[in-house]
């Protein structure tokens, strides 16, 4: 089960010689307990809540993307590839070299800004892979990069974009991320 929480707090239990950590929510978490109550351990995951970015910003960067597969000639899914390596967001994956060519597959099945690029890795059988993650895991602040880069793309080929502060509104929309930091 999943819920927000608005406050945590943290304790100490000194007779269990335990710490306890108290989420303050407004949804009600019995039935969560009463699964839960009886097993010995349970695993807790807490995260910090992001929005989720914008649609309509990401359905933009694919409109750049298609102006810029025109000027180009080349299709838009290679520039957004292009795109994806320049904001940097990878792991750099020692693999068994026999099972690079399994992992890039895999790892490509993810969508369209998946991708792996090899290298030559210090352990002997090892290939190191960079690991691309696409747009889709992005937060907001390097979705904003990447439509950034896609409208500099466009006004290096005089290309017309939307107006900065309709760009803007888009993003708001994920929340108020300072893109610049």
């Amino acid at each position: 089960m999943d819920f927000v929480a608005t406050k945590i707090n943290i304790g100490q239990d000194f007779n269990e010689k335990a710490y306890t950590v108290t989420f303050y929510t407004k949804q009600s978490p019995i039935y969560l307990y009463e699964k839960l109550k009886d097993n010995k351990e349970i695993k807790v995951e807490a995260k910090k809540k992001t929005k989720k970015r914008s649609l309509d910003a990401n359905g933009y960067m694919w409109v750049l993307l298609g102006k810029l597969q025109e000027e180009l000639n080349i299709p838009k899914e290679d520039i957004y590839r292009d795109l994806i390596k320049n904001i940097g967001e990878y792991e750099v994956l020692p693999i068994k070299n026999a099972a690079v060519s399994r992992f890039c597959e895999s790892w490509s099945k993810n969508g369209i800004g998946w991708i792996t690029e090899i290298t030559n890795s210090k352990l002997e059988g090892y290939t190191n892979v960079f690991a691309y993650y696409g747009s889709s895991t992005y937060s907001a602040k390097s979705m904003a990069r990447l439509i950034d880069l896609a409208i500099q793309e466009c006004n290096q080929l005089g290309i017309e974009t939307k107006p900065q502060n309709e760009i803007n509104s888009l993003l708001e929309s994920w929340d108020k991320v300072d893109r610049y930091k």
